[in-house]
C-alpha cells in the first residue's frame, strides 16, 4: 500500500489576485488559472511548489466557510491536503476508529478530484483534506 503524500496547503485569502501578486510577481511562481467551485463558494488558484502545491482560496460569498474562517481567524493556512491511494477505504477506517468527518459525502473539487475533509478534532487541531489518488 502506498503512503499518503502532501498534495497541497490551502491558504485562505481575501483576494486571490493580491496573493498571486506576492507568490508570482515577488517569488516567481508561475501564474495559474483561477477556478470557481460553486458548491464550496470559493475561487481558487493552485500554485506549483515542487512536488506539492499551494492553494489560494478566496470566498465568493459572505456566508461561505472561507469567509467565516477569515472573519474569525484572519488570512492564513486553512488546511493541509493529503493524497491517499484509496479515499473510500481511508474514510471507512476513519469512521471505524471513531474519527470525525466534516461531511460524510465525498465531494468533487476544483480540478475534478474527489475529496473529503477530516474534522480538526480528529487530527490534533488541523483541518485535513484527503484526496483520491
Amino acid at each position: 500500500m502506498s503512503k499518503p503524500r502532501v498534495d497541497h496547503i490551502g491558504i485562505a485569502v481575501r483576494s486571490v489576485e493580491k496573493a498571486l501578486g506576492f507568490y508570482c510577481d515577488t517569488l516567481g511562481a508561475e501564474k495559474p488559472g483561477l477556478t470557481t467551485v460553486p458548491h464550496e463558494r470559493v475561487r481558487v488558484a493552485m500554485l506549483s511548489a515542487g512536488e506539492s502545491r499551494i492553494e489560494l482560496i478566496e470566498a465568493t460569498d459572505q456566508d461561505s466557510p472561507i469567509a467565516k474562517f477569515i472573519e474569525k481567524r484572519g488570512e492564513g493556512i486553512h488546511h493541509i491536503a493529503l493524497r491517499v491511494p484509496d479515499l473510500e477505504a481511508a474514510v471507512e477506517r476513519i469512521k471505524v476508529q471513531g474519527g470525525r468527518l466534516v461531511t460524510e459525502e465525498i465531494q468533487t473539487g476544483a480540478e475534478g478530484y474527489q475529496y473529503v475533509f477530516v474534522h480538526p478534532k480528529s487530527t490534533g487541531g488541523v483541518l485535513l483534506e484527503l484526496i483520491q489518488g
